[in-house]
């Protein structure tokens, strides 16, 4: 089996046709770290390669399926963004070339020949919600969460998801206020495919996982090809580059600025408490001067 450091890729051994993808940090929630991406990639490609291997079911170890990016590297730390955030002066394109390849590392889910189950319990936030809704069919417990909370400061949505998978009102709803909802309500919108109690999570995915093995493998190419086709016909391609554009503009306005130097100086967890508050979030002027305020704190610490 081949060995990675964020996750593990595998055959179940007692689930003939059925591979496994499995978040292993999950000390940190599954947090997306810097080599998340591109192993996520590359376990794709070697399930892809798998004749025996007909459905790939993705999950996280411990109590979440993923809570997003690692913010404890990105947005708190002195250290520079690894798209280059803090350059002096920012280059956009510099920024959308790394991003756009981490989206496309995760969109390797969506574009594999087989079909992915993403099984959720306990978060898939953020970049977390990214790679669960990359995969074609979700499966929660009625108590997971799932959201993209950094649409309300620092951040868009590169992948571009939502829509696709809600439609445009409910997609601007989750988008407009940052708010999570739990596998039931997810199932309800369509989001899910299933959401049951967190005790039949485990039995319930691999049925569904079970039951789409015993397809053949070309079947199951063309009917996700065409599913797909769909979505690329409706413009996902394009939306995913205005999408990973505006998430390297979130980072950089006066607004994300802000955002970053409040977490340096009072820590992430503080500023994702204000984020999530629905406190006034200062932006323009307000910002700047805000900025300009912390990063005199940052200078004398």
């Amino acid at each position: 089996m081949p060995q990675y450091s964020t996750l593990s890729a595998e055959r179940l051994p007692d689930a003939p046709g059925v591979g496994r993808i499995l978040f292993t940090r999950p000390e940190k929630l599954n947090a997306i770290g810097p080599d998340t991406p591109e192993e996520i990639r590359a376990a794709v490609a070697w399930m892809e390669a798998q004749d025996d291997v007909h459905v790939v079911l993705v999950e996280g170890a411990g109590r979440a399926f993923c809570a997003g990016y690692d913010m404890d590297l990105y947005a708190e730390g002195e250290g520079d963004h690894p798209c280059k955030q803090e350059g002096k002066p920012w280059d956009p394109m510099v920024d959308y070339a790394f991003m756009k390849r981490s989206t496309e590392n995760i969109m390797s889910l969506w574009r594999t020949s087989k079909p992915t189950i993403a099984k959720v319990q306990g978060y898939a936030v953020g970049g977390g919600s990214d790679i669960a809704l990359s995969c074609d069919l979700l499966v929660m417990s009625n108590d997971a969460r799932i959201g993209y909370m950094p649409t309300r400061v620092w951040g868009c949505p590169t992948t571009a998801m939502w829509t696709y998978r809600l439609g445009p009102a409910r997609a601007k709803e989750v988008m407009f206020t940052g708010n999570m909802i739990d596998g039931a309500q997810a199932a309800a919108w369509g989001l899910a495919n299933r959401a049951v109690p967190a005790d039949r999570l485990d039995a319930q995915a691999l049925e569904l996982a079970q039951r789409i093995a015993g397809v053949p493998k070309s079947h199951l190419a063309m009917h996700k090809m065409v599913v797909n086709q769909v979505m690329l016909t409706a413009g996902l391609e394009q939306t995913q580059m205005m999408a990973t554009v505006f998430d390297g503009i979130t980072r950089h306005n006066p607004e994300g600025m802000w955002f970053r130097r409040y977490a340096q100086v009072n820590g992430f967890k503080k500023a994702v408490e204000w984020r999530d508050s629905g406190r006034h979030i200062p932006e323009g002027d307000e910002a700047r001067q805000a900025i300009a305020d912390l990063e005199r704190q940052l200078a004398g610490q």
